[in-house]
């Protein structure tokens, strides 16, 4: 009998998570809210244009629909308002916290 050859691996598997790591998180984090956060003003503003239809000229009803819409518009610009805070720190920092890093290699998909 022979003995048999052992090849050692050197795959020891995913590196650990550095410093850099932490920024794509973050990046992904800040892109999806901003992203929820605008497609529900969105909504809202749909919301509150179907209750203005569907108010039948009661006052209070168009006045809530009216305040539906409208802080609807202040959440969209604030929204707005946030992605260019992004766009001003990746200007003068170089960090670009705007780039979305998604993986979606779950197991079963």
């Amino acid at each position: 009998m022979l003995p048999a050859v052992v090849l050692a691996n050197d795959d020891l598997g995913p590196e650990p998570a550095s410093f850099e790591d932490l920024g794509k998180i973050i990046s992904n984090i800040l892109n999806i809210a901003l992203r929820l956060a605008g497609i529900a003003a969105f909504i809202m503003i749909i919301v509150g244009g179907f209750q203005y239809l569907t108010a039948g000229g009661d006052p209070k009803k168009t006045q809530a629909a009216g305040q539906t819409i409208t802080y609807a518009v202040f959440g969209l610009i604030a929204v707005i308002a946030a992605w260019f805070i992004l766009l001003f720190i990746k200007k003068f920092t170089g960090v670009d916290i705007t780039i979305t890093n998604l993986d979606f290699n779950f197991v079963g998909f």
